[in-house]
């Protein structure tokens, strides 16, 4: 009876990742902001996975206090795998964007996903089978014009996660931590971080990839030994590799 964890899971990636989760027989605790969506999908994870136990929690992870508060509400449920999915973006200049919104964008990408990452790490590190997926963005690792926050806050979690990947192996723990980093989806994140009501992909990008192919690369590194699974913003292809970005290790001119 152990259980997958999936932020951000009322839409999107998070939406079709609960259905791949549950197409394997795992089980489920889903959390967002929106209840309404979560009864939806776990009704409809149920019709075709009767067996799954689906646990849904509506929270707003962009106030800390309801970061504490969910952790602390799983403390009953064995965990195996945590996926922060939960995100939102921007486009817009740095000298033009709104800060309420900013800080909410740092708050639920930067601290929420720390802090959850950190409290899984602290229960589960040493856990045969477990692992965390935070999911940044291509532009976690490339700066995006009109998204410098967004982007900001990005490169920070493929900068976490992979050094929290590269601490874990050094500490012969069990647990694995990886990174997913998405190019353009078909989501809601477009219509929200563009502030807008309607938002057509087709017109704004000449290819993107749907959330459920997304779920699927989320799976592929899921199953692998890799540390990140990137989409090559040029190529549009899925790659899955070992860490992208510089780690000293044992450099001489590390803190003894």
């Amino acid at each position: 009876m152990k259980y997958t964890v999936i932020t951000g899971a009322s839409s999107g990636i998070g939406y079709e990742t609960a259905k791949a989760f549950a197409g394997r027989g795992k089980n489920l605790i889903l959390a967002a902001r929106r209840k309404d969506l979560l009864e939806q999908l776990r009704a409809e994870i149920l019709v075709s996975c009767p067996e799954t136990d689906v646990i849904i929690k509506d929270t707003d992870l962009s106030v800390l206090k309801n970061v504490h508060q969910f952790y602390e509400s799983l403390k009953g449920y064995p965990l195996e795998t945590w996926i922060n999915n939960a995100g939102i973006g921007s486009y817009i200049s740095v000298a033009e964007q709104d800060l309420t919104w900013t800080e909410s964008l740092l708050a639920l990408n930067i601290n929420a996903l720390t802090i959850l990452s950190t409290l899984f790490v602290h229960h589960y590190k040493d856990v045969e089978g477990t692992q965390l997926i935070n999911v940044s963005s291509c532009g976690g690792y490339t700066i995006v014009p009109n998204a410098v926050t967004y982007c900001a806050s990005k490169f920070y979690v493929s900068a976490f996660t992979e050094g929290l990947a590269q601490e874990l192996k050094a500490a012969h723990c069990k647990m694995k931590a990886k990174v997913l980093a998405p190019a353009a989806t078909e989501t809601g994140f477009g219509k929200t971080a563009n502030h807008v009501s309607e938002y057509d992909y087709n017109k704004r990008f000449p290819v993107y990839h749907t959330s459920r192919q997304m779920a699927e690369f989320l799976l592929k590194l899921y199953d692998s030994d890799k540390t990140v699974g990137i989409v090559d913003r040029e190529a549009f292809e899925f790659q899955l590799a070992e860490p992208c970005l510089p780690y000293a290790g044992n450099s001489a001119f590390n803190q003894k």
